[in-house]
């Protein structure tokens, strides 16, 4: 199987999350709409823009010149102070909840990662169902966009997320660099800089293509090594890997958006009985126990409720996972369509770590929670195995597939 590798940008991350910061504190406009830049100070107006809105940018305003130049291109900008703890903040939400979906990212900067989707990929229907799945899942949780770019190579799933933006998915596999990259002009290129541009532009190198296609050799008497690099990407060749770094997690879950609204409780339940599933799978996966289960209800309003409870005992078990989230919905379902339901699970603790028994625990209750510990031990084997989807619940025939559906961080 070739790899898979997602690179994910938020849009404009520092003039979106003050954006956000501010509107939760009550301002009625929103910076993202207006002429607006992240930037400088206020006060004396120096300094370079950081970030810009979109019609800020229709003014000629880019990221990188000063501030003044922007006010003289734009006077009615509105300009905002950079807060590095808001976005430091934002930004390890965001990769948190990333890691619950996959573990194994590398975070570039402050607001873009690189994610190896290769070894979660056979959870979805395909690599842009599930980018499209994430990026949606992103803006209704957080309230910003992302960009994603997919490829079997990192460089090119980063050139692909620098595509049309913002809010949107694209593709750029090794297989389709003529198509998609090599039309494009040498500024369109990673690692390409002003200077290289007017060195290519000497050499009458105009497009990625054309630089694809030139002597390696010419470009290293230009351009020295970084010819080298420049030509190896525009050619797709990068043999780097995503390395991760290990994320402590603070949760496990998953959530599902439904083909159409529900109306009936056995539906949900079986929506449910899904997650719990995934679930409880990812938790044994880990060699983790949870000590709270949280049930998300999103209706057909895009209102959303949730409801949690505290376990006495914490469990990775499948059915006790399900017995709870279930009576948790039914207390606060109020009978309207359902669009979404989530499951999320926190409180982790190692599996084996000693747990203080509660005096009404009688010992048909641990009967039964070891004979759940054997069978989800046994569906785990199987379906790792063999598959997924080789062994599945009778009652679960009819309902969504809730391990395409997206992980949730507590």
């Amino acid at each position: 199987m070739e790899p898979i590798i997602f690179h994910i940008d938020v849009n404009s991350a520092y003039l979106s999350w003050t954006a956000l910061e501010r509107l939760s504190q009550g301002d009625p406009v929103d910076l993202r709409l207006i002429p607006s830049i992240i930037g400088g100070d206020m006060e004396r107006r120096h300094g370079v823009v950081l970030a810009k809105s979109l019609s800020a940018k229709s003014f000629g305003i880019v990221t990188g010149e000063p501030v003044v130049n922007a006010l003289k291109k734009c006077p009615q900008l509105v300009m905002a102070s950079p807060d590095h703890s808001l976005y430091t903040r934002r930004s390890k939400a965001l990769m948190n909840f990333l890691s619950d979906i996959c573990p194994d990212i590398e975070q570039a900067s402050i607001d873009e990662c690189y994610m190896d989707f290769t070894s979660v990929a056979h959870l979805y229907s395909s690599p842009i169902e599930a980018a499209l799945s994430i990026k949606d899942e992103i803006y209704h949780r957080f309230g910003f966009t992302v960009n994603i770019g997919i490829s079997d190579k990192k460089v090119l799933a980063k050139m692909a997320s620098d595509f049309k933006k913002p809010n949107l998915v694209h593709t750029l596999y090794t297989r389709e660099i003529a198509e998609k990259l090599w039309p494009l002009p040498v500024s369109s290129l990673f690692m390409c800089g002003h200077s290289s541009v007017d060195t290519l532009k000497k050499l009458e190198i105009l497009t990625i293509g054309e630089l694809a296609k030139t002597d390696p050799a010419i470009l290293a008497s230009h351009l020295k090594s970084h010819g080298m690099l420049l030509w190896n990407y525009a050619n797709g060749i990068d043999d780097s890997i995503v390395i991760a770094e290990p994320v402590k997690r603070k949760g496990v879950g998953n959530s599902v958006t439904l083909g159409h609204d529900v109306t009936q409780r056995e539906e949900a339940a079986k929506t449910l009985l899904s997650l719990a599933e995934s679930v409880g799978k990812s938790l044994r996966a880990e060699n983790e126990s949870a000590g709270l289960v949280c049930v998300e209800i999103k209706y057909s309003t895009f209102q959303s409720v949730s409801h949690q409870t505290t376990l006495q005992t914490p469990t990775a078990s499948t059915e006790t996972i399900y017995r709870t989230a279930l009576s948790l919905f039914d207390a606060i379902w109020s009978q309207h369509p359902i669009r979404l339901l989530g499951i999320r699970t926190s409180h982790l603790t190692e599996a084996d770590e000693p747990v203080q028994l509660s005096l009404f625990d009688g010992d048909s209750n641990q009967v039964r929670e070891e004979k759940q510990k054997k069978l989800d031990a046994a569906l785990d084997s199987i379906r790792n195995r063999y598959g997924s989807s080789s062994i599945v619940r009778g009652s679960l025939l009819s309902a969504p597939e809730a391990e395409k559906g997206i992980g949730t961080d507590s």
